[in-house]
């Protein structure tokens, strides 16, 4: 019996380089295990990571000609190496078209799998380099808006300063995407504000913050006790930058009502938001204690938001089950501390 093409590839890329395949397979093979499918057995798809990354360029280009392009390979190369990889899942992974491809239920599975395998491929390589250099450990957080603009500043100047050899990787994401995050592992800490899915989920209780409407001193609306979502839509509004946790939640209230709030500018943070608000451009939705923050240099008012949404409880999220390093326990341990959120929690 003759062996199969991929069998014979994979006997050459042996032969050139050993030590590069065996890392190959135990890569895949921790993928595999990651995804749910079976290492040894009919079952087992021998897929080259390579593969994966082709995969995702001819997804991204909608073209195996753009894939090729990208992927540095001949058109026929790539074709075959498509054709090995329906062969190898079973099913068909692209619909063929004289203008392009197309991803099939099952290449889109594969796709949302392969960038999950990649990725966590990337971090596992930055994170050994990290290591080689002298560090001891590496904290990846999500975080919203809020979280990294208002508090994240002071919590992390307190843990770094008591663990100089760990590394923290910031980054702001919207609510969906901390959660998937934290649960596929992409991250290993999410901060939100508001609800969330708990499944698979453990949340840690941290703080109480409210939403207030900032709005300058002579605004009709600084008489007012309270104000409504509603009162807000007849003024000019200062929004945050498209794909900010707040403006999306803000986007989100617009599409249940039936005017639409005239948003005059848009800003990258909180403070510009104040600022913007005191020059009498319009008025902005904020968290409370960044009002109470930039109302002691700012000519604001914060008025009380009449809605059940204004309070959120925010969380540090981890997944379910998951054993953390000390580490990440301490920095869960510092965001707890926080003089801020202890006086929240009363």
């Amino acid at each position: 019996m003759r062996p199969c093409a991929g069998a014979v590839r994979q006997l050459q890329m042996e032969r050139r380089c050993p030590g590069a395949v065996s890392v190959e397979r135990a890569s895949w093979a921790m993928a595999c295990d990651a995804i749910g499918f079976a290492r040894d057995g009919p079952s087992f798809m021998h897929i080259d990571l390579r593969d994966l990354r082709l995969f995702i360029h001819i997804a991204e280009s909608k073209s195996l000609t753009g894939g090729a392009e990208r992927s540095h390979l001949s058109l026929p190369a790539v074709s075959a190496r498509v054709k090995e990889l329906e062969s190898q899942a079973g099913v068909r992974l692209l619909y063929r078209a004289p203008r392009g491809v197309a991803l099939t239920p099952a290449g889109q599975s594969l796709l949302q799998h392969a960038r999950i395998i990649l990725g966590q491929i990337e971090h596992m390589k930055s994170d050994l380099q990290r290591f080689g250099e002298g560090v001891q450990g590496h904290i990846r957080v999500f975080a919203n808006t809020t979280a990294v603009t208002e508090f994240m500043p002071e919590v992390l100047a307190t843990f770094l300063a008591g663990h100089p050899q760990v590394d923290v990787d910031l980054q702001e994401r919207l609510t969906a995407e901390i959660v998937r995050g934290v649960l596929d592992g992409t991250t290993d800490l999410g901060i939100v504000s508001g609800a969330v899915d708990a499944d698979g989920l453990e949340k840690h209780h941290f703080s109480t913050d409210r939403l207030i409407l900032a709005v300058a001193p002579g605004h009709p609306l600084a008489a007012r006790a309270s104000v409504c979502f509603a009162d807000m839509l007849d003024y000019d509004y200062i929004g945050l930058h498209e794909g900010s946790t707040l403006q999306t939640f803000v986007n989100g209230l617009m599409r249940n009502v039936r005017h639409r709030l005239h948003i005059r500018v848009q800003v990258s943070n909180f403070e510009s938001v104040c600022r913007m608000v005191e020059a009498g451009v319009g008025i902005g939705i904020v968290p409370e204690s960044a009002a109470l923050r930039h109302s002691r240099t700012m000519k604001i008012v914060a008025k009380p938001l009449d809605e059940s949404w204004a309070l959120r409880e925010r969380y540090v999220l981890t997944r379910r089950g998951d054993s953390l390093p000390s580490f990440t326990q301490a920095l869960i341990d510092t965001i707890m501390a926080h003089p801020g959120h202890l006086k929240s929690r009363g």
